[in-house]
């Protein structure tokens, strides 16, 4: 992606860790001289991704050693050149976003089920203090036939990068406008990039 010098990260374990709480993410690979687009949750390892797609998704058809990208907006907000103490500054856009790079291998059933129970587990504890779901909930014979619509995947990145456009560009003080505009906003996307830009300022 495009990534100017202030935007740039490259630290893979903070990347990792987006992924982590973002866990939805945009997978594209070639398909029938075509690129094709997958939207999936994943789980995070420390040298790829796991997911898995409907079997009827023409991504589910790709063959072991097959190349994916993968792209996530972990956060993203309109910025008002209002917030600024500079005059004469126009709008612009803050975000966060991912991309990574890598071959593709199809999992084994067994690999597969410990995938979803990986998943579930995970958004489950987000979910405290509710009684979390386990997949033994379901019986064997509906989970067999689930697991026989679902094709499952492990990646391993080649390439991983971050962009965080934060408002490095400006002054301290215009930064800081622009987190007070984000925090009186109040919306769910304005209060994360605004935790996200006083976090990048520590």
């Amino acid at each position: 992606m495009y990534r100017p010098r202030a935007f740039a990260i490259d630290d893979a374990a903070v990347i990792r860790e987006v992924l982590r709480r973002r866990v939805f993410v945009t997978l594209a690979a070639a398909h029938e001289g075509d690129v094709t687009f997958a939207y999936a949750p994943v789980v995070v390892d420390e040298d790829g991704i796991r997911f898995h797609l409907a079997s009827g998704n023409p991504l589910a058809a790709l063959e072991d050693g097959a190349r994916v990208s993968l792209s996530c907006i972990a956060g993203d907000t309109y910025v008002s050149p209002d917030w600024y103490e500079t005059k004469g500054r126009v709008p612009t856009w803050n975000y966060i976003a991912v991309e990574g790079r890598g071959i593709v291998r199809r999992l084994s059933a067994g690999d597969l089920r410990r995938l979803l129970i990986e998943l579930s587990a995970s958004e489950e504890h987000k979910l405290l203090p509710k009684g979390p779901w386990t997949i033994d909930k379901v019986p064997e014979d509906k989970m067999g036939a689930l697991m026989n619509a679902i094709v499952g995947f492990s990646m391993r990145f080649e390439t991983l990068e971050g962009k965080f456009k934060l408002s490095q560009n400006v002054t301290p003080q215009d930064a800081e406008g622009v987190i007070r505009g984000l925090t009186q906003r109040g919306d769910a996307a304005s209060l994360a990039i605004a935790q996200a830009m006083r976090h990048l300022s520590k």
